[in-house]
Protein backbone atom coordinates (compact mmCIF):
# COMPACT_ATOMS: atom_id res chain seq x y z
CA UNK A 1 0.00 0.00 0.00
CA UNK A 2 1.36 3.60 -1.01
CA UNK A 3 1.35 5.07 2.81
CA UNK A 4 1.44 8.63 1.10
CA UNK A 5 -1.40 8.06 -1.12
CA UNK A 6 -4.08 5.89 0.80
CA UNK A 7 -5.03 4.92 3.92
CA UNK A 8 -5.96 1.55 5.02
CA UNK A 9 -9.50 1.25 6.47
CA UNK A 10 -8.72 -0.04 9.31
CA UNK A 11 -6.93 2.97 10.16
CA UNK A 12 -9.51 5.73 9.54
CA UNK A 13 -10.96 5.78 12.94
CA UNK A 14 -7.76 6.33 14.69
CA UNK A 15 -6.65 9.30 12.37
CA UNK A 16 -6.57 11.69 15.40
CA UNK A 17 -6.93 15.01 13.92
CA UNK A 18 -8.11 14.41 10.32
CA UNK A 19 -10.70 15.93 8.35
CA UNK A 20 -12.79 13.26 6.62
CA UNK A 21 -14.52 14.10 3.09
CA UNK A 22 -17.03 11.74 1.50
CA UNK A 23 -17.24 12.48 -2.43
CA UNK A 24 -19.99 10.08 -3.03
CA UNK A 25 -21.08 11.26 -6.52
CA UNK A 26 -22.97 10.03 -9.51
CA UNK A 27 -23.14 11.82 -13.24
CA UNK A 28 -26.08 10.12 -13.94
CA UNK A 29 -27.99 11.14 -10.86
CA UNK A 30 -26.44 13.92 -9.22
CA UNK A 31 -28.14 14.21 -6.03
CA UNK A 32 -27.41 10.40 -5.21
CA UNK A 33 -23.92 11.18 -3.58
CA UNK A 34 -25.60 13.30 -0.93
CA UNK A 35 -28.38 10.42 -0.36
CA UNK A 36 -26.02 7.97 0.24
CA UNK A 37 -24.67 10.30 2.56
CA UNK A 38 -27.31 10.93 4.59
CA UNK A 39 -28.15 7.11 4.63
CA UNK A 40 -25.02 6.75 6.21
CA UNK A 41 -21.22 7.40 5.83
CA UNK A 42 -17.69 7.36 7.82
CA UNK A 43 -18.48 8.97 11.09
CA UNK A 44 -16.94 12.22 11.51
CA UNK A 45 -17.17 12.48 7.68
CA UNK A 46 -18.40 16.09 5.62
CA UNK A 47 -19.73 16.19 2.24
CA UNK A 48 -18.60 17.57 -0.58
CA UNK A 49 -20.34 17.08 -3.83
CA UNK A 50 -18.90 17.46 -7.69
CA UNK A 51 -20.94 20.06 -9.03
CA UNK A 52 -21.71 22.86 -6.00
CA UNK A 53 -18.15 22.41 -4.33
CA UNK A 54 -15.51 20.68 -6.55
CA UNK A 55 -16.46 22.54 -9.70
CA UNK A 56 -17.26 26.12 -10.55
CA UNK A 57 -20.38 26.98 -13.02
CA UNK A 58 -20.04 25.62 -16.35
CA UNK A 59 -20.53 27.98 -19.30
CA UNK A 60 -20.15 27.38 -23.29
CA UNK A 61 -16.48 26.97 -23.10
CA UNK A 62 -14.60 24.99 -20.36
CA UNK A 63 -16.00 21.79 -19.80
CA UNK A 64 -18.98 20.82 -17.69
CA UNK A 65 -16.50 20.45 -13.93
CA UNK A 66 -14.43 23.39 -14.82
CA UNK A 67 -12.71 24.53 -11.32
CA UNK A 68 -13.86 26.73 -9.09
CA UNK A 69 -11.82 30.07 -8.38
CA UNK A 70 -9.21 29.02 -5.80
CA UNK A 71 -10.61 31.21 -3.64
CA UNK A 72 -14.23 30.54 -3.66
CA UNK A 73 -12.75 26.81 -2.99
CA UNK A 74 -10.36 27.35 -0.51
CA UNK A 75 -13.39 29.16 1.71
CA UNK A 76 -15.58 25.98 1.11
CA UNK A 77 -11.95 23.67 2.51
CA UNK A 78 -11.96 25.97 5.55
CA UNK A 79 -15.58 25.93 6.63
CA UNK A 80 -14.52 22.29 7.05
CA UNK A 81 -11.54 23.24 9.14
CA UNK A 82 -9.15 22.49 6.21
CA UNK A 83 -5.99 24.55 5.93
CA UNK A 84 -3.03 24.34 4.16
CA UNK A 85 -1.42 21.74 6.87
CA UNK A 86 -4.51 20.01 7.73
CA UNK A 87 -4.64 16.09 7.38
CA UNK A 88 -7.71 14.98 5.23
CA UNK A 89 -8.78 11.26 4.39
CA UNK A 90 -11.49 11.44 0.83
CA UNK A 91 -13.07 8.52 -0.11
CA UNK A 92 -15.93 7.47 -2.85
CA UNK A 93 -17.45 4.33 -3.88
CA UNK A 94 -16.35 4.78 -7.27
CA UNK A 95 -12.53 3.65 -7.67
CA UNK A 96 -11.27 7.17 -6.56
CA UNK A 97 -13.44 8.76 -9.83
CA UNK A 98 -14.56 11.54 -7.23
CA UNK A 99 -11.86 11.66 -4.47
CA UNK A 100 -9.33 12.00 -6.74
CA UNK A 101 -10.67 15.01 -8.17
CA UNK A 102 -10.27 16.83 -4.31
CA UNK A 103 -6.74 14.93 -3.99
CA UNK A 104 -5.70 16.82 -6.84
CA UNK A 105 -7.26 19.91 -6.26
CA UNK A 106 -5.91 20.36 -3.22
CA UNK A 107 -2.41 19.06 -4.16
CA UNK A 108 -2.66 21.96 -7.19
CA UNK A 109 -3.04 24.49 -4.88
CA UNK A 110 -0.26 23.59 -2.65
CA UNK A 111 -2.93 21.86 0.47
CA UNK A 112 -1.05 19.08 1.84
CA UNK A 113 -2.71 16.20 -0.48
CA UNK A 114 -5.46 14.15 1.25
CA UNK A 115 -5.14 10.58 1.58
CA UNK A 116 -8.01 8.11 -0.29
CA UNK A 117 -9.30 5.10 1.72
CA UNK A 118 -8.44 1.99 0.34
CA UNK A 119 -11.17 0.31 -1.50
CA UNK A 120 -13.69 3.74 -0.95
CA UNK A 121 -16.30 3.14 1.36
CA UNK A 122 -17.41 -0.56 0.83
CA UNK A 123 -13.91 -1.00 1.88
CA UNK A 124 -14.56 0.65 5.08
CA UNK A 125 -17.56 -0.91 5.80
CA UNK A 126 -15.79 -4.79 4.82
CA UNK A 127 -13.45 -4.27 7.16
CA UNK A 128 -16.29 -3.66 9.62
CA UNK A 129 -16.03 0.05 10.06
CA UNK A 130 -19.64 0.98 11.50
CA UNK A 131 -21.46 3.97 9.62
CA UNK A 132 -23.28 6.96 11.08
CA UNK A 133 -25.93 9.20 9.60
CA UNK A 134 -25.09 12.52 11.58
CA UNK A 135 -23.85 15.23 10.11
CA UNK A 136 -20.74 16.11 12.36
CA UNK A 137 -20.09 19.60 13.26
CA UNK A 138 -17.32 21.72 12.12
CA UNK A 139 -14.25 23.52 13.37
CA UNK A 140 -13.99 26.28 10.49
CA UNK A 141 -10.56 28.04 10.13
CA UNK A 142 -9.52 31.09 8.36
CA UNK A 143 -9.23 30.49 4.42
CA UNK A 144 -5.56 29.80 2.88
CA UNK A 145 -4.37 32.31 0.68
CA UNK A 146 -3.93 30.17 -2.62
CA UNK A 147 -4.07 32.21 -5.84
CA UNK A 148 -4.03 30.04 -8.36
CA UNK A 149 -3.84 26.00 -9.60
CA UNK A 150 -0.99 25.09 -10.97
CA UNK A 151 -0.46 21.54 -12.80
CA UNK A 152 -3.05 22.16 -15.57
CA UNK A 153 -3.42 23.80 -18.84
CA UNK A 154 -6.50 25.20 -20.61
CA UNK A 155 -7.09 24.49 -24.73
CA UNK A 156 -4.55 27.26 -25.52
CA UNK A 157 -2.32 25.52 -23.57
CA UNK A 158 -3.35 21.68 -25.20
CA UNK A 159 -2.47 23.30 -28.78
CA UNK A 160 0.83 25.13 -27.73
CA UNK A 161 1.46 21.05 -25.90
CA UNK A 162 1.02 19.98 -29.51
CA UNK A 163 3.49 21.72 -31.05
CA UNK A 164 5.73 20.61 -28.57
CA UNK A 165 4.96 17.28 -29.00
CA UNK A 166 4.05 16.53 -25.61
CA UNK A 167 2.19 13.25 -25.21
CA UNK A 168 -1.79 13.52 -24.43
CA UNK A 169 -3.19 10.78 -22.56
CA UNK A 170 -7.14 10.14 -23.05
CA UNK A 171 -8.19 8.58 -19.46
CA UNK A 172 -12.09 7.94 -20.59
CA UNK A 173 -13.05 3.97 -21.62
CA UNK A 174 -12.08 3.11 -25.15
CA UNK A 175 -15.59 3.28 -26.29
CA UNK A 176 -15.54 7.06 -25.93
CA UNK A 177 -12.31 7.51 -27.56
CA UNK A 178 -12.66 5.42 -30.34
CA UNK A 179 -15.54 8.11 -30.62
CA UNK A 180 -18.38 4.73 -31.05
CA UNK A 181 -19.94 6.05 -27.94
CA UNK A 182 -20.78 9.31 -26.24
CA UNK A 183 -23.19 9.54 -23.08
CA UNK A 184 -22.31 12.71 -22.28
CA UNK A 185 -21.18 14.86 -24.78
CA UNK A 186 -22.36 16.59 -27.91
CA UNK A 187 -19.44 15.46 -29.94
CA UNK A 188 -17.60 11.44 -30.08
CA UNK A 189 -14.09 11.16 -30.11
CA UNK A 190 -10.88 12.50 -29.04
CA UNK A 191 -7.95 14.75 -29.44
CA UNK A 192 -5.85 14.28 -32.30
CA UNK A 193 -2.51 12.16 -31.58
CA UNK A 194 -4.34 11.41 -28.05
CA UNK A 195 -3.48 7.79 -26.78
CA UNK A 196 -5.86 6.08 -24.89
CA UNK A 197 -5.75 4.74 -21.09
CA UNK A 198 -8.71 4.03 -19.09
CA UNK A 199 -8.53 5.79 -15.65
CA UNK A 200 -10.39 2.43 -14.19
CA UNK A 201 -7.05 0.60 -14.47
CA UNK A 202 -5.49 2.32 -11.69
CA UNK A 203 -7.75 0.25 -8.97
CA UNK A 204 -9.05 -3.26 -8.83
CA UNK A 205 -12.31 -4.16 -9.07
CA UNK A 206 -12.78 -3.42 -5.24
CA UNK A 207 -11.08 0.05 -5.42
CA UNK A 208 -8.01 -0.41 -3.99
CA UNK A 209 -5.06 1.26 -5.62
CA UNK A 210 -2.89 -1.22 -7.48
CA UNK A 211 0.52 -1.70 -6.07
CA UNK A 212 3.28 0.60 -7.58
CA UNK A 213 4.94 -2.08 -9.58
CA UNK A 214 1.68 -2.91 -11.98
CA UNK A 215 1.36 1.33 -12.10
CA UNK A 216 4.56 1.29 -13.99
CA UNK A 217 3.61 -1.93 -15.67
CA UNK A 218 0.05 -0.03 -16.79
CA UNK A 219 2.01 2.80 -18.06
CA UNK A 220 5.00 1.07 -19.83
CA UNK A 221 6.98 3.46 -21.65
CA UNK A 222 4.75 6.53 -21.72
CA UNK A 223 5.89 7.10 -18.23
CA UNK A 224 9.33 7.78 -19.70
CA UNK A 225 7.69 10.65 -21.72
CA UNK A 226 9.05 13.96 -20.84
CA UNK A 227 5.87 15.63 -20.89
CA UNK A 228 2.66 14.59 -20.48
CA UNK A 229 -0.85 15.84 -20.25
CA UNK A 230 -3.92 13.66 -18.85
CA UNK A 231 -7.45 14.43 -19.98
CA UNK A 232 -10.93 13.08 -19.59
CA UNK A 233 -14.60 13.94 -20.33
CA UNK A 234 -14.37 17.10 -17.86
CA UNK A 235 -11.35 16.72 -15.64
CA UNK A 236 -12.37 14.47 -13.31
CA UNK A 237 -11.35 10.93 -14.20
CA UNK A 238 -8.51 12.41 -15.31
CA UNK A 239 -7.50 12.63 -11.81
CA UNK A 240 -7.46 9.28 -11.25
CA UNK A 241 -4.65 8.58 -13.96
CA UNK A 242 -2.71 11.61 -12.33
CA UNK A 243 -2.76 9.75 -8.77
CA UNK A 244 -1.37 6.71 -10.56
CA UNK A 245 1.09 8.94 -12.19
CA UNK A 246 2.16 10.11 -8.56
CA UNK A 247 2.32 6.93 -7.18
CA UNK A 248 5.17 6.07 -9.60
CA UNK A 249 6.72 9.27 -8.99
CA UNK A 250 5.80 12.03 -11.96
CA UNK A 251 4.22 14.53 -10.63
CA UNK A 252 4.68 16.73 -13.60
CA UNK A 253 1.72 15.50 -15.72
CA UNK A 254 -0.59 18.24 -16.40
CA UNK A 255 -4.35 18.30 -16.43
CA UNK A 256 -6.12 19.70 -19.51
CA UNK A 257 -8.99 20.88 -17.01
CA UNK A 258 -11.39 20.90 -19.82
CA UNK A 259 -10.84 18.15 -21.37
CA UNK A 260 -12.93 16.56 -24.30
CA UNK A 261 -16.13 18.68 -22.90
CA UNK A 262 -13.91 21.81 -23.22
CA UNK A 263 -12.28 20.47 -26.79
CA UNK A 264 -15.47 19.60 -28.54
CA UNK A 265 -17.64 23.01 -27.68
CA UNK A 266 -14.92 24.61 -29.96
CA UNK A 267 -15.51 22.28 -32.75
CA UNK A 268 -19.57 23.35 -32.43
Amino acid sequence: MHDELVIAPADVDSATGAVIVDCRFSLADPDEGRRLYEAGHVPGAHYLDLNRDLSGQPGRHGGRHPLPEPAVFAAKLARLGIGLERAVIAYDDSRFAFAARLWWMMRSLGYRPPRLLYGGFAGYLAAGGQPECDAPAATPCAPAAVTAYSGCIDIAGVKAAQEARALLVDSREVQRYEGREEPIDPVAGHIPGALNLPWQGVTDARGRLLPAALQRQRWGKLATVDDLVVYCGSGVTACVNLLSLAQIGRDDAQLYAGSWSDWCSHLQ
